[in-house]
């Protein structure tokens, strides 16, 4: 017997064969669906093994277990989506205050001598104004790129 049974209402299983009908969402959340409906065990779903539901749907047995027991614990939507990280991975360098400073500077008159300003330099003078403590040229790049 499973931990973790997933008995879809008639809604919800017309509103999975919907979602992969469309095929235009994410193949992450196309293959969750998958998994629910071939999971179903209400009276006339097919409750697959979770191990015939991996083979099938091209996913590890463990993302089979994983999707029940977050559609039995949380719901249909927490199981097609993927969860939100509690925080980021790394720590943003520049905060919108930073950001506008490092706009203010690229906006400034660049150095004498020269005719305009690089990305290593605008790196430079933000470590050298103590807006940040080290940040690469590339990170300078990416919030110049973004705020255009």
């Amino acid at each position: 017997m499973k931990k973790y049974r997933v008995t879809l209402t008639p809604e919800e299983r017309q509103q999975l064969h919907g979602l992969i009908a469309a095929d235009k969402a994410a193949a992450q959340k196309l293959a969750h669906a998958r998994i629910l409906l071939k999971a179903d065990a209400s009276p006339g779903g097919p409750a697959w093994t979770d191990d015939r539901i991996a083979d099938a749907v091209e996913v590890n047995r463990t993302t089979v277990e994983r999707v029940r027991q977050r559609f039995v614990e949380q719901g249909l939507e927490a199981a097609l989506v993927r969860k939100p990280q509690d925080r980021p991975s790394r720590e943003r360098k520049l905060d919108g205050a930073g950001e506008a400073r490092l706009v203010a500077l690229t906006c400034s008159d660049p150095p004498q001598g020269r005719a305009a300003w690089t990305l290593q330099m605008l790196a430079d003078k933000l470590v050298e104004l103590h807006i940040v403590d080290a940040i690469s040229d590339e990170t300078v790049r990416q919030v110049l790129k973004k705020t255009n």
